[in-house]
């Protein structure tokens, strides 16, 4: 895993968004981006929708999925996708056919989760992940306080979920949750964990140790891993470090 720290909340976006780049300009058809919600991610998403960044991003082949989203309409100011779609997807030329959000009105948590996994796999074109083939390209993952990822928390049953790709999330906030597993997270060939702000300096460096009560400690992409971080939540003097 490759730590990459940058100095400040601007040099961290442009970073990130530069990376993302990168990567979707290398692709020759279709490909699906993983996005995270949270506050982290947002100057990144606005970084892709400038001029400087949406001119040259390939929008007619990208696709967009959600690592997890809360069961609230998408007007709500907690939707993931409503912080992506204000952000981002509403200033490009994005096809709306390539948005994929997961539905969360007129549906129980349990049929939503489903629906969204038909859509997942309808994207895939099989119902089961092959090693070789990885369903992301891309995968922008965030790091709770609580070491969790998505919507996978610690002690929560889902964790142990290796059949379904999408599942419910009762009980652990205030409103039901929707959370892709961990083998559909972990079909990803270039993931990445973004992490900011002096609150995650700790929970970085328990990351980092890969502490067991983490979910976050135990996903392993078949592809890549990284860590892009600012300076508030890696204090150490390395600005960048493998292991």
């Amino acid at each position: 895993m490759q730590i990459e720290v940058l100095g400040d909340g601007e040099a961290f976006a442009h970073r990130v968004a530069d990376w993302v780049l990168g990567l979707a300009l290398e692709q020759r058809g279709d490909f699906a981006i993983l996005l995270s919600g949270g506050s982290t991610p947002r100057p990144v998403y606005a970084l892709l929708a400038s001029a400087a960044f949406s001119s040259r991003f390939p929008w007619r082949q990208a696709h967009w999925f959600w690592t997890d989203e809360r069961f609230v309409p998408h007007t709500d100011a907690r939707s993931n996708f409503r912080m992506a779609w204000d952000a981002m997807l509403s200033h490009v030329p994005v096809p709306p056919e390539n948005i994929h959000p997961v539905r969360t009105e007129n549906v129980t948590p349990e049929q939503a989760a489903s629906a969204y996994e038909r859509e997942l796999k309808s994207f895939y074109g099989a119902g089961t992940l092959e090693p070789t083939r990885r369903l992301f390209e891309i995968a922008l993952l965030g790091l709770g306080e609580d070491g969790h990822f998505a919507s996978l928390f610690p002690g929560h049953p889902v964790l142990k979920e290796h059949e379904r790709w999408a599942a419910a999330v009762i009980g652990a906030g205030p409103e039901p949750r929707i959370t892709l597993t961990y083998p559909v997270l972990e079909s990803s060939r270039h993931a990445a964990f973004l992490v900011a702000g002096g609150s995650k300096a700790d929970i970085l460096r328990r990351f980092r140790a890969g502490d067991p009560d983490f979910p976050a400690s135990r996903f392993q992409p078949l592809g890549e891993l990284g860590v892009f971080a600012d300076s508030a939540a890696w204090p150490g003097t390395n600005p960048i470090e493998r292991r």
